[in-house]
């Protein structure tokens, strides 16, 4: 048995763009549905879903079974003792929201990697399939893909430190909470805000390392993928379902009045 190869990883460094789904249910019957879609990666949400360990592992295990799409998990915050947990789920892709400086960056490289590179603890689990994987201890640093959330003013000011930061492999830009930082809240769409996400997929990209950002407006999406975005979610399985049970209560009912999950589904863009 061998250690398995963090194919969304080698994607990203080969330029590769990757369209992926933001999975918020926290089951693995609606995950299974999504897996099945095809799509490249799916976000496992532990900051704004009712995800815990085991729903994760869950979903990791249903997701295993649909190659090549691949589980990218967020934490809820950047604790070396929760993403080591997550690590040993076997997460090879993780996603740690707010993060606003280099120092807080370099902090997360180190609580991703096995000493001397890191201060991960060291432990038989499922990541190493509980020892049946020899290899895993010295191949998994190599296998993480560390993902950040820039999405605050001081973050936007700190971004080419942040981006410079080695074992960072990408920066994704979080428009709900970037909004909120530069005085648009609920208005992500706003043109200071929107130029503010231009620029900062430039400057991520002129770093060397991969942008990304979730949006439901298609034409937006492939905007920012034309900007050199290459990891990029273009919808989230709650509102897909929103929508969804609204325009058929709406075909027989008549006009569904705006439903206050929406406003709270929108909290994920952060």
């Amino acid at each position: 048995m061998q250690n398995p190869i963090n194919v969304f990883k080698s994607a990203l460094r080969n330029g590769q763009t990757q369209i992926g789904l933001w999975v918020s249910l926290a089951n693995p019957y609606s995950t299974e549905i999504c897996a099945g879609a095809g799509f490249d990666w799916l976000l496992l949400d532990g900051e704004h879903a009712p995800n815990d360990l085991r729903s994760l592992m869950s979903q990791l295990q249903t997701i295993a079974g649909y190659p090549p799409t691949h589980p990218v998990a967020r934490v809820p915050v950047g604790d070396a003792a929760l993403i080591k947990q997550y690590l040993d789920l076997g997460v090879q892709t993780l996603l740690v929201p707010m993060v606003d400086t280099p120092e807080q960056a370099r902090a997360l490289v180190q609580a991703c990697r096995y000493p001397p590179d890191g201060i991960r603890g060291m432990a038989g689990s499922r990541a190493s399939r509980w020892g049946r994987i020899p290899s895993y201890v010295h191949d998994a640093n190599a296998q993480v893909c560390l993902l950040v959330q820039a999405e605050s003013e001081l973050a936007l000011q700190n971004l080419e430190a942040i981006a410079a930061t080695e074992g960072i492999d990408g920066v994704f830009i979080g428009p709900a909470d970037l909004s909120a930082s530069l005085g648009h809240v609920g208005n992500p769409g706003h043109d200071m805000v929107q130029k503010a996400i231009e620029g900062a997929i430039k400057r991520i990209t002129q770093a060397g390392k991969a942008a990304g950002i979730l949006t439901t407006d298609n034409a937006l999406a492939k905007h920012y993928m034309s900007l050199g975005a290459t990891f990029v979610a273009v919808g989230l399985d709650t509102q897909l379902l929103v929508r969804g049970t609204n325009a058929l209560v709406s075909e027989f009912k008549g006009v569904v009045a705006a439903s206050p999950v929406v406003a709270t589904t929108d909290k994920t863009y952060g």
